[in-house]
């Protein structure tokens, strides 16, 4: 649960364009933010760097908030974060309890919170809020935590092994999706049990919901988890952190192939 760059574990592929004989133009501007890449991606006429610009301004504001890294990020000069960045310290905090501390973000030390594993979600939600007006179809990119903004979107789970795609998901306008994986940047993602690298059956697990906060924050705990613990959590938990109705889906990709599914 940490900041440092990050290489991405979703694979954009492709529109939507059922019924039509030729697909719309899709065009993506790219940038650095908060030690991964950061993207919006649109179709339609509009000026990409129009829509550029409040999500830069986001991720910046949320890095400002949050980064461990940074002397002068409100978290480290108070231990605790502004209002502004309150719905995301709540939400950790309510699913660090909720999964009996699986997820936690003083898992390093009281004195040195890690809010990487939800930080970057909150901040595509808080890109996504400024970008709502936008006429065209739009997809938010966070070093894999994605959000669509406007339209429907096609998004390829990256397989386990690095090459290729393991299945595709459609992301409705609204919906986010993130993914946990090791398979890039080795054994990163801790238990907030016992402070030690996750060591269990998982390659990956990928979330869509419709908050990218709680897409980020689920596919770590349920990384940590695993299929059984987790769906335990899913049917248990889940309803007291998002609602009862909450529309979410979860797809964990073990490290001998399998797929485990829930819906």
């Amino acid at each position: 649960m940490s900041w440092p760059t990050c290489s991405l574990a979703l694979l954009l592929a492709g529109v939507l364009a059922a019924g039509c004989s030729r697909a719309p133009t899709v065009a993506r501007v790219e940038w650095t933010a908060m030690g991964t890449v950061a993207a919006v991606q649109g179709r339609g006429d509009g000026d990409l760097a129009a829509a550029r610009a409040p999500a830069q301004d986001a991720f910046k504001r949320v890095s400002d908030e949050f980064n461990r890294f940074d002397p002068n990020s409100t978290l480290r000069r108070l231990g605790r974060v502004s209002p502004f960045g309150q719905p995301c310290w709540d939400a950790a905090m309510r699913l660090r309890t909720a999964s009996d501390r699986a997820f936690d973000p003083s898992w390093r030390g009281a004195d040195d919170l890690d809010f990487g594993a939800i930080a970057k979600g909150f901040a595509v939600d808080v890109a996504a809020e400024a970008l709502r007006g936008a006429g065209d179809d739009l997809l938010i990119d966070l070093g894999g935590n994605l959000k669509a903004v406007r339209g429907d979107w096609r998004v390829g789970v990256r397989s386990p092994s690095g090459e290729g795609v393991a299945t595709i998901v459609t992301l409705r306008a609204g919906e986010a999706l993130a993914t946990s994986a090791e398979y890039f940047r080795g054994k990163h993602i801790h238990d907030g049990r016992t402070g030690l690298p996750v060591s269990n059956d998982v390659a990956s697990v990928t979330v869509r919901c419709p908050s990218a906060l709680w897409a980020d924050g689920l596919s770590t705990t349920l990384f940590v988890l695993g299929p059984d613990a987790g769906k335990r959590f899913l049917r248990t938990r889940l309803p007291e952190l998002l609602g009862p109705d909450a529309a979410v889906s979860v797809l964990w990709i073990l490290k001998d192939g399998r797929d485990v599914w829930y819906r």
